[in-house]
């Protein structure tokens, strides 16, 4: 799987000490195999686990991929613009990426180095007899969720992807591709297992660790991407339901850290006690000083569709000229830095946004031909955009036209979603294309353009270290 193998000891010290797999290569080098007891010492207390768990939350390779992970798949879909030429990059824009790329082998790698900890931090907690039950199950929940995201994400940019869910560096490093189907069916499991572990309690302040409600907005994603409706629904109406979370009414300041519309963030740099420092990735890779081109914008494409009179528009864009030319400048994130001098920052970096559900659910119910309760979700949304109430006579062909459109206007800059959304929504337009992605960017890229695109290719790196995994469709091996 990875290009390197981890030992147990190695992990027990990264566990514990938050440091980065970047910054402590010469940990997980390849090594003589060891005995259980660094990991043994880990787990030996309520503190020592919990400073393992937040060790995940301190790694670089979790913190690193926050803006690639929205910038990426960005670039990809009609979403984001690159605005400074650099090969890497131009070729997510262009549908051209090759198995070489390094943007694309940071998203594997990035995902892998924290499914590493969550596995070792998942086994650890398992052979323990020295915690408390209520910390044990709380810990336990943390590390199934971080799993479930990292899978989340590699299956969705990669398709089928090896699935280690076991501390043996040995045997990871050397897994085949699981099915995707089946990877699905892990997410699932690890998230439902979480929303047992856990509870609604936040572990932290500032929502900066995972609660139950985190477990299931994430399951309710998931159960919409799998095209289980009504489980999307009924998981979304729990976070809903669940009477902690509120849509903020000013669109300014829905990404401040005391917003009560986050339901989890993270610090771009964080100590043991959570939190020290912090700038969130999003407002400072979006913005630029004055008179600069950011390196990346909003599309024409996404800012022409916004409705006449939606303030998600004049909140959330800036249509800025430099240079003789106009870009939309993404300001949905206030917070470019922190202040010199300043320990923290007003903004976190938004894992997981209250105002999702409402979108989840409206798709989930426009599917099974709840129209009506689905306008209503749809127009809850639009109502704080400052948009009219949507036609209650829309058929479903209609509705999850709708449905699209708040997706645009609520979550561009945030996830890939866009990108998410156009490969698994099934086309629109012809039945010789497979998916909304099809529909839409062979016509932005009518030369570029493949079916086949919807997924990365598999980092030749990877598959040189690991003979095992087989290549994307699409891709010279």
């Amino acid at each position: 799987m990875l290009s390197f193998k981890i030992n147990k000891k190695a992990i027990a010290i990264l566990l514990l000490s938050g440091c980065t797999f970047s910054s402590c290569r010469r940990l997980v080098e390849i090594g003589p195999p060891v005995n259980q007891v660094g990991l043994d010492q880990a787990f030996s207390s309520d503190a020592t686990a919990t400073s393992a768990i937040l060790g995940i939350y301190n790694n670089s390779s979790a913190r690193s991929m926050l803006f690639p992970m929205t910038e990426i798949p960005g670039l990809s879909s009609d979403e984001l613009q690159n605005n400074i030429p650099a090969a890497a990059y131009d070729e997510f824009g262009n549908s051209a990426v090759t198995i070489t790329n390094t943007l694309a082998a940071n998203l594997w790698y990035y995902c892998y180095a924290v499914i590493a900890q969550a596995n070792a931090m998942h086994a650890g907690l398992e052979r323990s007899d020295k915690l408390s039950a209520s910390v044990k199950n709380q810990l336990l929940g943390e590390a199934k969720v971080w799993r479930a995201f990292m899978f989340f994400q590699l299956v969705n940019n990669f398709g089928d992807v090896p699935m280690p869910l076991t501390d043996d560096p040995i045997g990871n490093a050397t897994l085949a591709r699981t099915p995707a189907a089946t990877v699905w069916v892990q997410v699932i499991k690890d998230l439902t297992d979480a929303t047992t572990l856990l509870t609604d309690a936040y572990p932290s302040s500032l929502r900066g660790r995972i609660n139950r409600q985190v477990a299931n907005a994430l399951l309710a994603r998931v159960y919409l991407y799998t095209k289980d409706y009504k489980n999307a629904e009924a998981t979304a109406s729990l976070v809903i339901g669940s009477g902690i979370y509120s849509l903020n009414k000013d669109l300014n300041s829905v990404f401040t850290n005391t917003s009560n519309e986050i339901m989890w963030q993270l610090a771009t740099t964080t100590g043991l006690s959570i939190y020290t420092t912090n700038q969130d990735n999003a407002g400072g890779s979006f913005a630029a000083p004055a008179g600069s081109i950011p390196g990346v914008t909003l599309k024409d494409t996404i800012y022409n569709t916004f409705e006449a009179g939606d303030l998600r528009k004049t909140n959330w864009v800036t249509r800025t000229a430099i240079a003789g030319s106009n870009y939309n400048v993404i300001s949905k994130y206030k917070q470019r830095v922190v202040a010199s001098g300043a320990t923290l920052g007003t903004e976190y970096n938004v894992m997981l946004r209250y105002a999702e559900q409402f979108l989840i659910r409206a798709e989930a119910r426009a599917q099974q031909g709840l129209n009506a309760t689905a306008i209503a979700d749809l127009d809850t949304i639009r109502g704080r955009a400052g948009l009219p109430v949507l036609n209650n006579a829309l058929d479903k062909a209609g509705l999850l036209a709708a449905v699209e459109q708040e997706r645009k206007a609520e979550l561009f800059g945030e996830w890939g979603h866009r990108w998410f959304d156009l490969k698994r929504t099934p086309s629109l337009v012809s039945p010789t294309s497979k998916t909304r992605a099809d529909d839409v960017m062979s016509g932005i890229r009518p030369a570029t353009w493949t079916s086949t695109d919807i997924l990365y290719p598999i980092p030749d790196a990877q598959r040189v270290a690991n003979p095992k995994l087989t290549q994307n469709p699409g891709y010279t091996n």
